[in-house]
């Protein structure tokens, strides 16, 4: 019975082993580009996939600005990086993306204190309920809302800085997402409820807009030497669920534990769209497991729906 056990045991471990080698396994960034004189936006910074794409753009020598809300957990993850890569360029700056005006002043700082901008990586994510300060939903206005607004806002910068990009984390969960203007345009928000299974379809919207939104810019950025990707970092196991009820967290832990892989698979493909060259024809387009995804589901191309959003954007954020 023992050795039956022992054996049943191992056949497990092997399938498992070989399901992360095989099926869970993600590519890496094969990029060597080094970054001195460079300078780079990582918004939330401080954890998961950003405070690993953070490290390897220190590591390549990079100017990296730390855009995060907390700043006790901001500067214990920059002390972590300047140890790690010996990168001293490393800086904190407030942005709290939940705020339009913390955005701005976000913005009106760098501009002031930065001379350039070569990298803007948009990776702060979120899944939880309430509003943000200006009564958006917190998911919409977090996901999308604040990483529209500071793009915009830098993207002077990004041109004069040129060749620069702007790397926005969605996910494949767009799939499951659709954009209802009429909920965004009497409520602020991209569907009704708090539930956790609500929560996780306002989630998949958003990263429709992050799609929507790239595909948007991408048109607008035509003629300059400024490009845009979005992506889907794979099943990766962050944070992101942390403000998730008990019994949520309860039944996706073992999902989690057993099917997700780290941090630092997850940052490869906002990686590769950060730094490998020869991409800039691709402006636009959504990237998985380190390639374009050629075939895209037709919403996440709707050229009616991304301008519509655009310009629903613009009005929630004061800008015409």
């Amino acid at each position: 019975m023992m050795l039956e056990l022992l054996l049943f045991g191992l056949l497990l471990f092997g399938g498992y082993f070989l399901l992360h080698m095989t099926l869970l396994k993600l590519p890496r960034c094969k990029s060597t580009a080094k970054l001195h004189g460079k300078t780079a936006i990582v918004t939330g910074a401080n954890t998961g996939i950003g405070k690993t794409t953070a490290m390897d753009l220190a590591r390549r020598g990079a100017r990296v600005i730390m855009a995060c809300r907390n700043r006790e957990r901001a500067e214990a993850a920059i002390h972590e990086i300047t140890q790690e890569t010996g990168n001293s360029q490393v800086i904190f700056m407030q942005l709290d993306l939940a705020s339009l005006q913390s955005v701005r002043s976000f913005a009106d700082n760098f501009l002031r204190s930065e001379s350039r901008l070569d990298l803007l990586i948009n990776n702060a994510g979120l899944m939880n309920g309430g509003q943000t300060v200006d009564g958006f939903g917190m998911i919409f206005g977090v996901n999308h809302l604040g990483h529209f607004l500071l793009t915009v806002l830098l993207l002077d910068r990004l041109k004069a800085s040129g060749p620069s990009r702007v790397v926005n984390v969605a996910s494949k969960a767009y799939t499951m997402g659709n954009v209802d203007f009429k909920c965004l345009a009497t409520h602020k928000d991209l569907a009704l409820g708090s539930s956790d299974y609500q929560l996780f379809q306002k989630y998949c919207h958003s990263k429709l807009c992050n799609v929507l939104f790239t595909y948007e810019l991408a048109k607008r950025l035509q003629g300059t030497n400024v490009t845009c990707y979005s992506l889907h970092p794979g099943a990766i196991k962050t944070e992101i669920g942390r403000y998730a009820s008990f019994l949520w967290s309860f039944f996706m832990a073992p999902i989690i534990f057993f099917f997700f892989v780290d941090a630092e698979s997850g940052a490869q493909t906002t990686l590769h769209c950060a730094l490998e060259p020869g991409i800039e024809h691709l402006s636009g387009h959504y990237f998985t497991q380190c390639s374009p995804l050629m075939k895209i589901e037709s919403k996440a191309r709707d050229d009616a729906a991304a301008k519509k959003l655009w310009e629903l954007s613009e009005t929630f954020c004061g800008l015409s």
